[in-house]
């Protein structure tokens, strides 16, 4: 059995959840890979999961929101050791620019040069919010970031970024996309429901993700309130970590339900009928392919792996980030059109089923591996 040593910012760690790496790790020993992960958390430790998955964790200094930046010294010393002991045939690093990803840079000195994955370029195509947040993506991206990707043997992207970007970049020639990707099989659950929906019904309005300044949720929450004044009946749901003293939540907890972090999404969009991410950047958005494929009716702001995702009009409706009007007149419409949020649940299904499912990403994971 091959092993792949994957080093991430984080795994299961509270509110730091690396989606993409757990669901990687999940498709990669599904394929008949064992997976070492290699990750920052609150402490240091080994955690062996099963026989064909370890984790091992160094422990971080966290720099919140804005930011969202971990600083783990000694972690390299860590992968190190692993490589020691665990002698992977394959190292994989996930997500670029956090700490971890600077990894590649004394491994390609060394010799064993890694497969990067990454679901957007920080600092050039993907923006935090707040001045001197940006200012500092951009430096660290065109500087310690573009060194990581001259350093990697391969460069994966989980949706397509500009050919003009890559070739400026000089790393088109080693570049391919390979979406994260979904089970499929473990969501569905309003597809197979019947498509007439009663207009008496009462509508589930969700958002699922952390409560960070990127991903719009002020906007989702203003346009949502804005909708219940016609729509009384609806649920509003907020679906995610947050601090227990956030102001968002002081404002709206009196007509939206905020969740906090929950485990059992599939059911949760098993009985959401409009699913809404609003961000302001994002990658290829795990949330987003689970509600897709749960059948729900998405509305998404247009950017990122958002506009890879969907359909405009067809699997989803997308908006301008920010607009929360356009946001409020998509709302009002799948409020006022049942048979339209029905097709464009079913659309979504399909959209996943074809490109994103993990029996097609599977296997290119697997020619992936086997010429590396």
């Amino acid at each position: 059995m091959k092993t792949i040593l994957l080093l991430s910012p984080y795994w299961k760690e509270e509110h730091r959840w690396m989606v993409s790496t757990v669901k990687l790790a999940e498709l990669w020993q599904r394929l008949g890979y064992r997976v070492v992960v290699a990750c920052m958390g609150p402490s240091d430790g080994v955690e062996a999961i099963s026989p064909t998955l370890t984790i091992y964790r160094r422990k971080d200094f966290f720099l919140p929101d804005p930011w969202n930046y971990g600083i783990a010294f000694g972690f390299f010393s860590l992968v190190r050791r692993i490589i020691r002991d665990e002698k992977p045939d394959t190292i994989v690093i996930n997500k670029l620019l956090f700490w971890t990803s600077l990894s590649a840079i004394p491994l390609a000195f060394s010799g064993r040069r890694p497969i990067v994955l990454t679901d957007t370029f920080v600092g050039i195509t993907w923006w935090p919010r707040g001045l001197l947040p940006r200012i500092g993506a951009a430096i660290y991206a065109w500087t310690l970031g573009w060194l990581i990707l001259l350093c990697a043997r391969r460069v994966v992207l989980f949706h397509p970024q500009p050919e003009s970007l890559l070739k400026r970049l000089r790393i088109a020639h080693k570049t391919q996309v390979i979406p994260t990707g979904i089970d499929s099989s473990a969501f569905g659950g309003r597809v197979v429901r019947s498509t007439q929906y009663a207009v008496r019904d009462v509508v589930t309005l969700t958002y699922v993700g952390r409560l960070e300044s990127v991903k719009g949720v002020e906007d989702f929450l203003a346009a949502a309130v804005s909708v219940l004044r016609d729509f009384p009946e609806t649920k509003v749901q907020v679906v995610g970590w947050f601090k227990p003293d956030h102001p968002l939540v002081a404002q709206y907890q009196d007509r939206v339900m905020f969740t906090g972090l929950r485990h059992d999404i599939a059911e949760i969009l098993k009985s959401t009928d409009i699913f809404v991410l609003p961000s302001y950047s994002e990658g290829l958005s795990n949330a987003l392919q689970e509600a897709m494929a749960s059948g729900c009716a998405c509305i998404a702001s247009d950017t990122g792996g958002n506009r890879y995702l969907i359909r405009n009009g067809i699997s989803g409706l997308l908006f301008p980030a920010g607009d929360r009007e356009a946001l409020k007149s998509h709302l009002r419409r799948l409020f006022e059109d049942p048979a339209k949020r029905c097709s464009l649940g079913l659309a979504a299904r399909k959209r996943i089923e074809e490109v994103f499912d993990w029996k097609k990403v599977g296997e290119e994971y697997r020619r992936l591996f086997e010429e590396s």
